[in-house]
């Protein structure tokens, strides 16, 4: 799933966004950012926006990006299998959430018609997707295999 243990990960803060060079050996020792002294890994999905979007998909880090509303009741039920499956899978994969109604315009840009919609992302291009709320085992599942298979 990951590369050599030597190679350097920029990877983008979850509080101010600010890419950071990490070495993928140190992934694991609770990195902090260098500009705002934040941890960069929380255990829960990074909120993304219009402006952040771009910048944490793009990152050498993979990225799976729960496409959601506020009004969704299956996104509502996934929300915390969602959650406990970013203290699983994190720091080798990034977990964040889009509510599709702040940010219309790249919901569109990704073709979003139902949510919940879950879409992998590695260095910022689409590598797999699924439609439809998930509990923890099959989301943490379905990316091992997005990300194998990529």
């Amino acid at each position: 799933m990951l590369g050599g243990m030597d190679e350097t990960l920029h990877i983008p803060c979850p509080h101010c966004a600010a890419l950071n060079r990490v070495p993928r050996a140190r992934l694991r020792q609770s990195p902090n950012c260098g500009k705002c002294k934040q941890p960069l890994f929380t255990g829960t999905p990074v909120k993304l926006d219009e402006t952040t979007f771009d910048r944490h998909i793009g990152a050498e880090l993979p990225v799976v990006v729960d496409f959601w509303a506020d009004w969704c009741g299956p996104c509502k039920m996934m929300a915390p299998h969602f959650e406990r499956a970013a203290r699983e899978l994190e720091p080798a994969v990034r977990l964040a959430k889009l509510d599709t109604e702040a940010a219309p315009a790249i919901a569109g840009r990704y073709g979003i018609r139902s949510i919940p919609t879950v879409i992998a992302f590695r260095g910022g291009r689409e590598i797999a997707r699924q439609s439809g709320a998930m509990d923890q085992g099959t989301l943490e599942r379905w990316v091992h295999s997005a990300l194998s298979g990529s």
